[in-house]
């Protein structure tokens, strides 16, 4: 390779990472995640790829043919992808869900850090063990939080989604894999949530940009002050439902830490680095100011 005079390398190749989904537009991780980049002197970029259901496979060939070394994965195939990798992480297996590819050995490995960067987030404000966990959704973010609460003790949680079939598959992965008792609750009208509920997620796409005000079909004064209500969306980070919850009293958590804790997660697979999360919130704060 061609060296300066003082003996450093001329080296002009990026390492590549990205996202497949659609929408992706208004996906913020990119942002964050060059941030890091910048901010630890690694020449990588991070791209946004707008990817179709029937191109998950080519794009999946794509990115390693040129040589990426990973990429994230977000709505709609965090369980559609894993046709296409080569094997699964432990927890990634246990999920049925995969968020993160990591290139090793020149075989695309599948992960999951969605739960573990909701975990890391939801325990700034309340540990879930021994807690009541109200879910909404049962798609590949819900499973990543439904199986990590459950490992970490939550005494039982109630999937809320229109689907019965996911619904109950996601029911009968918790109690086959946790020790948590799982029930599942059809979504055919406005949900009144349980007075016992203690953490209420947000783990489907309503509200997210651009339906700034989509809302979950729930009886508002089912919110109650004494629950933590938590969105996954981080864009916007202050959802509809996450306003009405705080006029109620209840304390709120925004997708902004899950999506800042589940990237660090990924440059760590992809890079090795120990990404400084202050340089990565401070970006998603400018983007989204309170």
């Amino acid at each position: 390779m061609p060296e300066f005079p003082d003996g450093r390398s001329l080296n002009f190749l990026s390492i590549l990472t990205g996202c497949f989904a659609t929408p992706v537009a208004e996906n913020p991780t990119v942002a964050m995640i060059e941030a890091a980049y910048r901010h630890h002197g690694v020449d990588a970029r991070y791209l946004n790829c707008e990817v179709a259901p029937e191109a998950l496979g080519d794009a999946v060939r794509g990115a390693h043919a040129m040589g990426w070394v990973g990429f994230n994965c977000s709505i709609p195939h965090k369980v559609a992808v894993i046709a296409h990798l080569d094997g699964l992480a432990e927890s990634a297996a246990i999920i049925g869900a995969v968020n993160c590819a990591v290139r090793r050995d020149d075989q695309w490995i599948g992960e999951n850090t969605d739960g573990q960067g909701f975990l890391t987030s939801l325990r700034t404000l309340a540990d879930p063990a021994g807690q009541n966990v109200v879910l909404f959704g049962a798609g590949g973010a819900a499973r990543a939080i439904a199986v990590e609460t459950a490992l970490a003790g939550a005494a039982s949680i109630t999937v809320v989604n229109r689907g019965p079939e996911r619904g109950q598959e996601l029911v009968r992965l918790i109690e086959d894999n946790t020790s948590a008792s799982a029930t599942f609750t059809p979504w055919n009208r406005s949900y009144r949530i349980p007075e016992s509920a203690d953490i209420v997620v947000n783990a489907t796409s309503i509200g997210l940009y651009p339906d700034l005000e989509g809302r979950l079909d729930i009886e508002p004064d089912s919110l109650r002050p004494h629950m933590v209500v938590a969105d996954v969306i981080p864009n916007p980070p202050r959802t509809p439902l996450l306003r009405e919850a705080a006029g109620r009293g209840c304390t709120t958590l925004d997708g902004l830490g899950m999506l800042v804790d589940q990237g660090r997660i990924s440059i760590k697979h992809w890079t090795g680095i120990d990404a400084e999360p202050r340089v990565m919130r401070e970006t998603l704060a400018e983007l989204f100011p309170a």
